[in-house]
């Protein structure tokens, strides 16, 4: 059944329903059941509402996969945007980049998973999969950035580099629960040390 919302965004449907609250659900469903095993009458049912109470919000069921996946996409570009990614060097940007994405993994799970679970089935997903191919090409450029700058070994290649960071924060979704009481700070700690200090150059010590 939805949550209440006392504040509606988007237009206003029934009473006690808003399109946050229909997205929360249809999301919860489409990660139990997958978003082609589910059908608007499925999540009609799910919601305890009728068919055209969900077409008062969005035009179909195509839609609220754009506004799930957008939803954790739009959050991801926005922490590439931040000043500690975007100034400094380029491997403090990189690892306050992957702090950044883990919190929005950690507040935004439901969706993040949603998002990694798209296979280019339709043209929603296929342009949900050509916005995460841009957001690791720029993990790829900081990780040559850093490279460039000698603080990034230069025996790994870093196409696969960028690959094996995001593959380490994506596999997150497949255990993290936040029930769990591990907060988003301790999680991006943990896997900072993990993946950077085997990244890192080794300085020779000078005395």
């Amino acid at each position: 059944m939805a949550v209440p919302s006392s504040r509606p965004a988007g237009r206003v449907g029934r009473p006690g329903y808003d399109l946050d609250s229909l997205l929360a659900v249809a999301v919860a469903v489409f990660n139990q059941r997958g978003y082609d095993g589910t059908s608007m009458e499925y999540l009609a049912n799910r919601l305890g509402i009728t068919k055209s109470a969900i077409y008062h919000h969005v035009p179909g069921k195509a839609e609220l996969l754009r506004l799930a996946v957008n939803r954790a996409l739009d959050a991801l570009f926005a922490a590439t945007r931040e000043p500690d990614t975007t100034t400094g060097p380029a491997l403090d940007r990189l690892e306050n980049l992957v702090r950044r994405s883990i919190h929005v993994l950690v507040e935004q799970l439901p969706y993040v998973t949603l998002l990694l679970r798209v296979r280019g089935n339709t043209t929603v997903e296929r342009r949900a999969l050509a916005r995460r191919r841009e957001f690791d090409h720029l993990v790829e450029q900081l990780v040559q950035q850093a490279r460039d700058e000698g603080s990034v070994r230069t025996d790994v290649d870093p196409a696969l580099v960028s690959r094996l960071i995001f593959g380490t924060v994506n596999s997150l979704v497949e255990w993290y629960r936040p029930a769990r009481g591990l907060g988003a700070d301790e999680l991006a700690d943990a896997v900072v040390a993990v993946l950077f200090d085997g990244l890192r150059v080794t300085r020779p010590d000078s005395r």
